[in-house]
């Protein structure tokens, strides 16, 4: 199971605004300093992470990216999903009778691997934002 760069910095990303948006509008210029995140690729993460309701934008010389809801009720699922990351154990369909190994049936360990993704995406669904911006505050830059 890997989760690819795109989740991690979403959430990265998430915390950092999370930490600052209740004094002004975050600008993704210093998330990208304060998290060495390109602009660019944030910038391809927040048009999903806005599409999905999960920021808001707002213009003009002060602007800048808020939270769209309480930290507590963003869960990293939601980020995840927001930017198409999918957490599988096995690259199988679960409803689907066949294996992921090509053959008609699933694989010895298949049922190992399937409860493994149930408990990762368990873990995933109970940890918000909230529960990771408790961490010692930065500055801003």
């Amino acid at each position: 199971m890997k989760l690819t760069s795109k989740g991690r910095y979403a959430v990265m990303a998430l915390v950092d605004l999370a930490r600052f948006d209740n004094i002004n509008p975050v600008s993704l210029r210093d998330i990208s300093l304060r998290q060495g995140i390109s602009l660019d690729y944030l910038e391809q993460i927040f048009s999903k992470l806005k599409r999905n309701n999960i920021v808001k934008s707002i213009r003009g010389t002060q602007g800048g990216y808020i939270l769209s809801k309480n930290p507590n009720d963003i869960k990293l699922t939601n980020i995840f999903y927001a930017v198409d990351e999918k957490v599988k154990t096995v690259k199988c369909n679960k409803e689907i009778k066949r294996g992921c190994n090509g053959k008609s049936t699933k694989c010895i360990t298949h049922d190992l691997w399937d409860e493994l993704e149930t408990h990762i995406n368990s873990f995933f669904e109970n940890k918000s934002l909230e529960d990771l911006i408790n961490n010692k505050k930065e500055t801003r830059v």
